[in-house]
Order: C-alpha cells, then structure tokens, then sequence
C-alpha cells in the first residue's frame, strides 16, 4: 500500500512515498480478453492558469512539498505545451484531441464578446474522450470547470460537481475521473477591495475572501523572481506571492484526493496524472503564445512505480492527451486525431513540432498562430496593427496589469515592457528558448538567424496546410455557418428499429451522440450499439449533437 501524503503535507517534507509492487500497467499491452479487472482507472487533475511553479520543476520560491513528493513517484515531463494561453480554447482542445481552431472552438469565449452568444459545432467526428471512455465501460466524471465551448453533452460524463469522483461507478468498473483545481485562476490573485471593472467581481471577491481566511503566508514578495516583461514594483511582486501563495495551499487538494484513493483501496490500481490548462494567470503569460501562457508541467504516476522519477524532455502538446488516455485505458481511438500517445505501452515517436493559436479574447480582437521545436519559437501575426494589450476588462482587475497601464501612460515602462503597448507589431516573430527563456529579443530579422528563420516558417506552412483553421474567416460567417439563421440547431429526435430480441437506436443528425435510459431509471447510458432487451420493456432515448440543442425524448416499448 502506497504510503499516505497526509505526513507529506503536515511536514512540509518532500520525502518519497513507498511503492509496492502491482502488474506494470505502464509496459504491459493487457490482452483484450483479459481486460476486465486490468484496465486501470485514471485521475486527471488539473489545475488553472499555472506555469511549472513547482519545487521539483526547479522553482526556487515554490513552497510544493506535495507535488514535489508525487514528481518522484511520476514520470515528469519537462517540455509540456498547451494549444492556447486561455482556458476555453485550451479545454476545447484537451477533451477533443483536436486543436481548437479545427472545431470553431479557438476563440474565447464562444458565450461572450463575439457577435453574438453561441456555442461551436464541431465536425460530425469529433467526440470528448471522457464519451469515448464511456462506450468503452469507463464511468467519468468531471468536477470544476468545462468551458468546452461546445456546452455540455449529457454524453461525456456520468456525473458532474460530485463530492465523491469515483463513488457512483458500478463494483468493478474502472473510472476517468476529472478534477479542476479552481483556487490557482487568475482571479484568485485579485485584491479583496477589487475594484468592479468587471460584472463578476462583486461574484468573486466573497468567494477569494473565503478562501484566504486562516491562511498563513508561507510566500515573501522580497523572494519571487519578476520577469522582465513586467515591472518591478510592490503591486507586481504581491500579485506574484499571491499566485505562487495559491498554488502552495491548493496542492492539499492533490493530497487529499491521493489520500482518497489510498483509503479507497484504489492507489494501485490507478493512474493519476496532474497538469494545468494552461500557463500563469498574470498579464504576458496568460493570453499570449509565449512559454509563459503555453508550458505547463505535467506528472503521470503509474500505480506500480513504473517510471518513478524519470524525466523527459520531448514535446508534448494538449492534443496528446486524449490519444493517450483512451491508449491507457484500452478503448477505441478515433482514426485523424492530430495528436499522438506520448506514455504507456502505445508510446509513438515524438514530434518535431508543437502548435498553438490565438485568437479574440472577450471583447478584444486578434489572431496569432505559433509553432515550437524545443528549443525555437515561431510566431505568426495576423493583425500587426494592434498593440499585445488593450483594455480587457477581466485582466484589467488585476494590480500588475493596472500597474502596467499607469506606468505606460507616465512613460515609465522600460523599452521591453512598452513593447507590448506599441503598434504596429511584427509579422514575424522568433525566439531561441535556450538563450532567451522570457522570449524579449525577436530574431526575425537578423540575418544570422534566416535559415532557422525559414524552417520554422515552413513548418508553420505546413501546419497551416493540414489543419482546418475557422479563423480564416470572419466570425460571423463562421457562426453562420455552424447556426444557420443565427439559431442554434434542434439534434432530431431518436428514433427506433426492432431487432431479433433488441433494439437499435439511431437520429438523423449526422454526428448526434445518443443516450438511452430503461423505465424506472435515472441515468442516462450511452448508446454504442444494439442493445438486448426482453419483450415489453419501456426504454427512453434522447440525442445531442455538439453545439446544437438537445432532441427531445422519445419512448419506446420492445416488442409492443
């Protein structure tokens, strides 16, 4: 039995946690006749708006003796990078496998800021994992955010918001279970007299001001590290202790979960994995295609050790994670998913390149696309004639960024931070991560660098060529395309077919995912095939097609 965090936590001590010795999931194909009572379960657990500040990622002020005790017991990965700096386009990509400019998905949000609210469709093909888990007789269930930006197929989960991740599954069915850890976002580094520039603070602060009562600082403003980017002031330094602050006490919510499964008797039988949707919640970091707002770190620790303390440093991208998990887990995956399986026993050859977009954020306009090997960045600017910041008003809440609009309006910014006020931008941008890690000197148009220049580009091409990118054109036109009229589309109703001693259950709506539920049940199952059902049973049926409304529910009676 693995040995418990709770010590970890209480002692602030980064000692290893024992390991007793199970079958190697990590290295081992299970035998499909074989799979039941092999498949592993999985915990995914996510935390916002968080960079690699992490004592075992060489952070200097991290205070993290919980994760660092998990990187020990995981195999970490040092070159991990989201598809976006924000979390809506992130998630979209991380729970379909696809990047989000292929499904409508990339700008944030779909709900908000854009011509008018509405929620992407994409392809016909395109399925969340967590769905796919599901045919495949995993129970999942997600707790904290979606933002999916496509709603929220009654398909994906079995339950939502529990207090119990796993509790719900049948005996012995494994479980893909989802947690969002929402006390490291952006706004929980706003001040308790915020003031209301945007119509959520009045909604937020309470909850912040809940969250820090009975805290003790464990972070010195003295001690945190200010990029060059942002300005070195009291503001600047409280808003980063306060980001690193909230990472260091929401790690307990990972010992606790640990804890959980230890006391549920499922440490050796699951595989747990922690990440972040994306890069630090502070102005240049989030929003933006430097590491800053991409590169996140990323643990699997594989219940029988497999791995333990091993590092790698090849790219992983967002778009890996849904290949990877249905791998781990055995299930089906879909043929032209981007991505590829970076652990287990499906492991594929790494790729050269990572991608990343991005787009409108809220009220504010732009499109950007980047590429990364691992060492050079590219990036690529649509719309030049704009500055990095404008006005936004959630980030415009925060001190560092008010801090920054002051200084640049006194003239007081140095020549780097008031970079990202000036127009126009340039086109074309290049960073070698190695030398520059805050990337502040463009390349672009050294000629020393032309031939690193130009393959980065060519990949960008390429890139560009083989994936679908919906900001090619106007929003509006995209909408009208996904919501004929400007309307959201009604999924059609199911409808059902009699077979010898079952039913099939299918909807004239190309793509609809379909539920089906028997008399006198609450849950709704998702519907993979013919089902088997003696005579007179009542069985009930609804459908969804992303982004389109719900069909309504219709019944019927085998053999009637």
């Amino acid at each position: 039995m693995r040995a418990s965090l709770r010590s970890v936590t209480a002692l602030l001590i980064g000692a290893a946690l024992a390991v007793s010795p199970v079958r190697t999931l990590a290295t081992e194909k299970r035998d499909a006749s074989d799979e039941e009572g092999v498949r592993p379960n999985i915990l995914l657990i996510m935390f916002e708006d968080m960079s690699p500040r992490i004592g075992a990622y060489g952070d200097p002020v991290a205070r993290t003796p919980v994760l660092d005790a998990l990187a020990r017991e995981s195999v970490v990965f040092d070159s991990v990078f989201t598809t976006a700096g924000v979390c809506a386009p992130s998630r979209a990509a991380l729970i379909t496998g696809h990047y989000q400019q292929a499904i409508g998905a990339q700008h944030m949000r779909t709900g908000d800021g854009g011509p008018i609210p509405y929620e992407a469709v994409p392809q016909p093909e395109v399925k969340a994992f967590p769905e796919l888990l599901r045919r495949a007789g995993y129970y999942t269930t997600n707790n904290g955010k979606t933002d999916y930006q496509f709603g929220i197929p009654f398909t994906i989960w079995d339950e939502q918001q529990t207090g119990q991740p796993w509790s719900g599954r049948a005996a012995g069915q494994p479980f893909f279970a989802m947690v969002n850890i929402m006390g490291t976002h952006e706004s929980r580094v706003w001040p308790l007299d915020a003031k209301p520039i945007h119509p959520l603070v009045p909604r937020i602060v309470p909850a912040i001001a809940e969250e820090r009562e009975g805290r003790v600082p464990v972070i010195d403003p003295a001690d945190v590290i200010v990029p060059p980017y942002l300005p070195d002031t009291p503001a600047v330094r409280k808003d980063i202790a306060q980001l690193q602050e909230n990472i260091a006490y929401n790690e307990q919510i990972v010992a606790d979960l640990l804890n959980r499964l230890e006391d549920d008797g499922l440490a050796d039988s699951t595989i747990v994995i922690v990440t972040t949707d994306h890069g630090d919640g502070l102005p240049r970091m989030k929003r933006s295609l430097y590491d800053s707002g991409l590169h996140v770190p990323m643990m699997v620790r594989f219940p029988d050790g497999e791995g333990a303390g091993m590092r790698r440093s090849d790219l992983v991208s967002f778009v890996d994670l849904a290949p990877t998990i249905l791998s781990l887990a055995d299930a089906e995956t879909p043929v032209g998913l981007p991505g590829r399986v970076f652990i287990g026993p499906d492991r594929q050859p790494a790729p050269d390149y990572v991608f990343a977009a991005m787009d409108r954020h809220d009220e504010v306009p732009d499109r950007l696309r980047a590429v990364r090997d691992i060492r050079w960045k590219y990036i690529r600017n649509y719309q030049p004639d704009h500055p990095f910041f404008r006005h936004l008003d959630f980030r415009d809440v925060q001190p560092t960024m008010q801090e920054l609009w002051r200084l640049h309006e006194a003239g007081k910014l140095s020549p780097v931070q008031e970079s990202y006020f000036n127009s126009p931008r340039s086109e074309e941008e290049l960073y070698d991560t190695r030398s520059d890690p805050h990337e502040i000197h463009n390349l672009a148009d050294d000629p020393a660098y032309a031939e690193i220049l130009s393959r980065m580009r060519a990949a960008f091409e390429e890139h560009m060529a083989r994936i679908p990118d919906w900001s090619a054109e106007p929003e509006k036109q995209m909408i009208a395309a996904m919501w004929p009229g400007n309307e959201q589309p009604i999924t059609a109703v199911p409808d059902f077919q009699r077979t010898d001693g079952g039913v099939i259950i299918g909807s004239a709506t190309e793509g609809a995912s379909i539920g089906y539920r028997l008399a006198r049940e609450e849950h709704w199952r998702v519907y993979s095939g013919p089902i088997s059902l003696p005579p007179g049973t009542t069985i009930e049926a609804k459908a969804i097609r992303y982004g389109y409304k719900e069909s309504q529910v219709a019944r019927f009676v085998h053999g009637s």
